[in-house]
């Protein structure tokens, strides 16, 4: 019996909706895509169903990541989701050398030192056609607004794993983001307090 290399993220079953439905409001029919950190693959698998005009390129740096995501994609049978996961990591490279009208992030900066946030905004803007998208979605920390308690348990639960980790300012971010030539055109409150934010390239 051969072995389902398949992984499965309740975080990802639960927030690909929400999700969807903003992409599908702000992107045109036809395009092509980069996710950065594909994880299991699953977001990648319900987003390239649901947009068929467009051409999904995962990545990922763990390789048990990037089996999951052939897995997922070969068991859907999607034409816009055959291209092999691209080994990819921010902050060491290699990087993609095709340009991309959308470029997608999720559930990675509070889970990865802060330089990370700096090299996925300069790699975007350098990835991005003109015209093009980062989309980033996460749990920020927004100054003037209430932190949920549940973020704020989060956060702590995150630094004591890893002192390198936590929930980013959203601030901080934007301020990365300009530095690489991005502006962020919305800010979005999702389900169980994340926000899903689009930066515009300025070229």
């Amino acid at each position: 019996m051969t072995e389902d290399l398949r992984l499965w993220s309740g975080a990802a079953q639960r927030n690909r909706e929400p999700i969807l439905a903003e992409l599908l409001r702000r992107l045109p029919a036809q395009g092509s895509a980069l996710e950065i950190a594909s994880g299991s693959g699953e977001h990648a698998l319900h987003f390239a169903a649901a947009l068929p005009g467009w051409r999904w390129q995962t990545s990922d740096a763990d390789p048990r990541a990037r089996a999951s995501i052939s897995a997922h994609a070969a068991e859907a049978g999607l034409a816009n989701l055959l291209l092999p996961p691209l080994v990819l990591d921010v902050l060491n490279g290699p990087w993609p050398t095709a340009r991309f009208d959308l470029v997608f992030c999720a559930n990675l900066l509070h889970i990865a030192p802060w330089p990370t946030c700096a090299a996925l905004m300069h790699g975007a803007s350098a990835w991005l056609a003109p015209g093009g998208t980062l989309a980033v979605y996460g749990p920020f920390i927004v100054d003037g607004e209430p932190t949920a308690a549940s973020n704020l348990d989060f956060d702590a639960d995150l630094r004591q794993r890893d002192t390198r980790w936590g929930l980013r300012r959203l601030d901080a971010v934007t301020q990365q983001a300009a530095l690489a030539g991005l502006r962020l055109g919305e800010s979005l409150a999702l389900p169980a307090n994340n926000r899903l934010l689009f930066f515009d390239s300025a070229r």
